[in-house]
């Protein structure tokens, strides 16, 4: 076979595998372990549940109503994101940037936030139920908040919300 036939066949062959990569992320279906950047988006209602989305960054995105459950969250930045309305349930978010987001009227039953950084994040309404917060950095008023509303023992830390949060 002449070279200039191998490289046709070769530059067909990527240019199938590029093709059938776009469509996948086009139409939501990327592959679990990538980081990935949706950084300023707009994701209203997204479903990412179930997905491996470790250290990717969701920083300044709008998240609002946003599915995440069940997910691994290791590590991602949801620095100033909108996550108002959100579904965390089951999520692992160990070691996640959660500075300055919305976490308004979230979900976060048995989620694990441990090493979380969440200095600034509001946490108004959430729903806190298993949650562990071992080793978060939150605010004074955020945790007291918290505290008044939680409760139960996360199924895979087995620690008490309220000890992880040094509710009185």
């Amino acid at each position: 076979m002449n070279s200039r036939l191998s490289n046709r066949i070769w530059a067909s062959i990527l240019s199938f595998v590029l093709c059938l990569f776009s469509m996948t992320v086009a139409f939501g279906d990327v592959p679990n372990a990538f980081a990935l950047d949706y950084n300023k988006e707009i994701l209203i209602e997204a479903d990412f549940s179930g997905r491996d989305l470790s250290d990717s960054s969701f920083t300044k995105a709008n998240l609002r109503q946003s599915n995440f459950s069940n997910s691994n969250l290791q590590g991602v930045s949801f620095f100033a994101a909108n996550l108002e309305s959100a579904n965390l349930q089951g999520t692992n978010l160990s070691n996640a940037t959660l500075d300055s987001a919305r976490l308004i009227k979230a979900n976060l039953t048995n989620a694990v936030l441990e090493g979380a950084f969440a200095a600034n994040a509001k946490f108004d309404g959430a729903i806190v139920d298993g949650a562990d917060f071992t080793d978060v950095l939150l605010r004074p008023d955020e945790q007291k908040k918290l505290c008044r509303t939680a409760k139960g023992t996360n199924p895979t830390t087995g620690r008490d919300t309220r000890d992880t949060l040094f509710c009185p």
